[in-house]
């Protein structure tokens, strides 16, 4: 068999094992990684390379952030008075911090950190009311992943300057994409996506965890009060730590150099011990998310994305309806986009769809905004992103519950997505 197979093959068995849920995700993540390296699909250099991953980095730092933040009395009196306001009504709860989330989506091109920022509010906030952060925080995620750059403020003004860029890369620069298009093209899912987390998502999240939750959650009150140095400490460096986050840009830091002063800012002060920091990090998570980094690198290698995206292009050329051609380069990125990063599929499939569109004579624009759309909204699986394995820690979510709630947002989605866009931005004038 030549590595292509191999990989696939790899791939599925490992998809099966975390479907299966008898073996620990993190262990079965690390052997689908010596498997990979073992077959020749993964170089070694590479491999080891994921375990320094800049996202890795920042989700370990975010654990411990947010555990430091959670540790404050702060936290507390914020979620207070959140629930004073909503007046202790989910729904009310839900669209305060579902509309913080979305607003900083528009300015952190971070799942992660985004998500790590609303997580310690939002559970705190259930704790409050009795009600299970499991509930709460797989909107959370999909709201933090979902409304990335849908507007064009702070890192989504560049969309339109990258997609061009890819344009002009394949010599099809007779189509030229506005500073508005990807705001056109993504509003109505913006908003499908909030109205469907604050009044939808919580009847589908399990009523309690269905695996142990990581030390965020599972905060105890009985601990020793923070002096009040150290509580000041705890806060303020959560909020100059976010403050970072949002002006990352202007201040030319990278976001993982941002994180992680703030988590051993947390240790440095007090506000956590050594032991404290080490616990919050969920390290089978950590496991599962360098393995996911594994298979995605591995596809990618083995050239298993160049092969389906040949295959799409091909298929896409026989079709005739626009509508069926945009459903098709919608979903199949947005399921590949599930084991791969998303930045890998973009860089595979927005230039097989120029070209695609090219050999069509098609407007390519509306094509390659679903392509986009669809990379940048996977929450379906641990892999797909880094906001995704910390979610599951903190909502105690393993993968059938997470898919579970999947299903029905990532179908709202697609269909929202292809036929606004392909209706705005129609393939033929």
């Amino acid at each position: 068999m030549n590595h292509l197979v191999i990989c696939l093959v790899i791939s599925v068995l490992t998809m099966a094992s975390y479907v299966w849920g008898k073996i620990p995700m993190g262990l079965t993540a690390l052997v689908s990684m010596a498997a990979f390296i073992l077959t020749g699909c993964l170089d070694p250099a590479t491999a080891a390379g994921y375990f320094g991953n800049g996202n890795g980095i920042m989700m370990a730092s975010m654990f411990v952030v947010a555990a430091g933040f959670n540790r404050t009395q702060f936290v507390k009196q914020c979620a207070a008075s959140v629930n004073k306001i909503a007046r202790g009504s989910l729904t009310r709860i839900m669209l305060g911090y579902v509309l913080v989330a979305a607003l900083l989506a528009q300015f952190i091109q971070s799942s992660i950190i985004i998500f790590g920022i609303m997580a310690p509010l939002m559970i705190a906030s259930c704790e409050e009311l009795n009600i299970s952060p499991s509930k709460t925080l797989f909107p959370m995620a999909i709201v933090s992943i979902a409304t990335i750059s849908a507007l064009p403020l702070g890192s989504g003004a560049t969309q339109f300057a990258e997609l061009n860029g890819y344009l002009e890369a394949n010599d099809y620069t007779e189509y030229v994409v506005a500073l508005t298009d990807p705001m056109k093209a993504r509003l109505p899912m913006l908003i499908c996506v909030i109205i469907y987390c604050i009044f939808f998502a919580t009847k589908f999240a399990p009523d309690k965890p269905v695996v142990a939750v990581s030390e965020v959650k599972t905060r105890k009150d009985d601990k020793e009060a923070l002096s009040p140095f150290k509580e000041r400490a705890g806060y303020i460096i959560f909020i100059l730590t976010t403050v970072a986050l949002i002006l990352q840009q202007q201040l030319h830091i990278e976001t993982w150099v941002i994180c992680i002063t703030g988590a051993l800012l947390m240790v440095v002060f007090g506000v956590l011990t050594e032991k404290e920091a080490v616990g919050a990090i969920n390290w089978p998570m950590m496991f599962l998310f360098v393995g996911s980094l594994c298979m995605g690198g591995a596809l990618s290698q083995t050239g298993a994305g160049e092969v389906v995206g040949g295959l799409l292009a091909d298929f896409a050329n026989k079709l005739n309806n626009p509508y069926l051609i945009g459903f098709v380069f919608f979903i199949v990125p947005f399921l590949l986009t599930q084991v791969m990063m998303n930045r890998t599929v973009m860089i595979i499939f927005i230039p097989i769809a120029i070209l695609a569109c090219k050999a069509l004579h098609a407007n390519p624009i509306g094509i390659i905004i679903l392509v986009q759309s669809a990379c940048l909204s996977s929450f379906m699986t641990p892999m797909a992103t880094p906001a995704v394995p910390m979610c599951m820690s903190l909502g105690g979510y393993d993968l059938k519950s997470l898919v579970k709630q999947s299903i029905l947002p990532a179908s709202i989605l697609c269909l929202v997505s292809v036929f606004w866009i392909m209706t705005v931005f129609p393939m033929y004038s």
